[in-house]
């Protein structure tokens, strides 16, 4: 009987183990959804609210900026996303840190001029008190 309880008990403490995980990885995850969301709504608030104030967010084209200016450029519609298309997306969680890579499609409409992208993209999320917060990115274009 004793063996039993134990091995029963051995099962719940990893069953708690494995869901504490994957609750991480689905806060992760929600959070990389709600940033594809507010990119797309030229959403402010929301995209304030996800980015951290220490964000590197780098393009595939090597330019570099900081919240203040990855904020502004969507917003303003200078970097206009049409739609945002995500795929074979993993997430990888060490501590406060998550590591999310990606593929990216998107239609944009840069200041009026239609186009799409095709990107790899690297996303450093990092645990600010209770919330996920974009420290940083980068982008790579996928070759064909």
């Amino acid at each position: 009987m004793k063996k039993i309880i134990l091995i029963t008990f051995g099962f719940l403490l990893l069953a708690g183990t494995v869901s504490g995980q994957s609750k991480k990885e689905k806060q992760v995850a929600d959070a990389t959804e709600q940033l594809r969301k507010a990119m797309v709504d030229a959403d402010k608030s929301g995209l304030e609210k996800l980015a951290s104030d220490q964000l590197s967010y780098g393009h595939s084209g090597g330019h570099v900026e900081g919240k203040a200016e990855f904020v502004d450029k969507i917003v303003s519609g200078k970097s206009d996303f049409v739609s945002i298309e995500l795929t074979d997306q993993t997430i990888a969680i060490s501590g406060k840190t998550a590591v999310v890579r990606h593929s990216l499609a998107a239609k944009t409409n840069d200041g009026g001029k239609p186009g799409e992208v095709h990107l790899k993209i690297l996303l450093i999320w990092q645990k600010e008190g209770s919330q996920w917060k974009l420290l940083a990115r980068q982008a790579v274009k996928i070759l064909k």
